[in-house]
């Protein structure tokens, strides 16, 4: 058996190996990169400068339009949000924003604010963050702790299914991306960490506290 999942600690088997070597767990079948293999901070920001996020960019508002149109439709101007992982170009938050929404911001890297950490909010938005977690025990458990109760998780990702090809799969080839969930996997969040319902749409991936 290999390490234990980052997720809910159950043992692993081999999946693949290329220039790193991933997991997948037996339990929430969760597919993570070996930690021998993680970047170092100033290597992952480096990697993350390179990305040209333009918020005033059409087709990267129209990315994360699942995102934000699911804001729009399910809460009000007076409602909080966080952008978690907002990243160089807060896309979310400026879209939000100009329809008259409040959005603190959150990132290690780039808006590194505790203070917000502190808070509870009506939504979170997550947007292309979640395969990036090192922990994503502890991160779950922070972004339920942030909810208020009713409260939303609004998350992109691409998930992992059986049918795709993983070694030619794009979006291990970013070796920011550790942590790739199964529908599996996103069950064993909601149960494990008392959300009360979850929805697949797609990359849109919805936690309701």
């Amino acid at each position: 058996m290999g390490d234990s999942c980052p997720l809910c600690h159950s043992n692993s088997s081999k999946f693949h190996k290329n220039e790193q070597q991933y997991h997948q767990c037996v339990s929430c079948m969760a597919i993570f990169m070996d930690a021998e293999y993680h970047l170092d901070q100033q290597q992952e920001k480096t990697r993350y400068l390179e990305h040209n996020n333009d918020v005033e960019d059409e087709g990267y508002q129209q990315f994360v339009s699942p995102i934000t149109s699911s804001v729009l439709q399910n809460h009000t101007s007076d409602q909080q949000g966080l952008d978690f992982g907002a990243g160089t170009g807060p896309v979310i938050a400026k879209v939000l924003a100009d329809n008259g929404f409040k959005l603190d911001l959150y990132d290690p890297f780039f808006h590194h604010n505790p203070a917000v950490l502190t808070r509870q909010y009506d939504y979170i938005v997550c947007c292309e963050v979640m395969e990036h977690f090192y922990n994503p025990d502890k991160e779950f458990a922070l972004l339920k702790r942030l909810l208020k109760p009713n409260g939303r998780l609004y998350c992109m990702t691409d998930l992992y299914y059986e049918e795709i090809d993983f070694p030619n799969w794009y979006y291990q080839k970013d070796n920011t991306h550790v942590f790739f969930y199964h529908r599996n996997t996103l069950s064993h969040i909601k149960q494990h960490y008392g959300f009360s319902d979850l929805t697949i749409d797609g990359r849109l991936v919805v936690l309701i506290a």
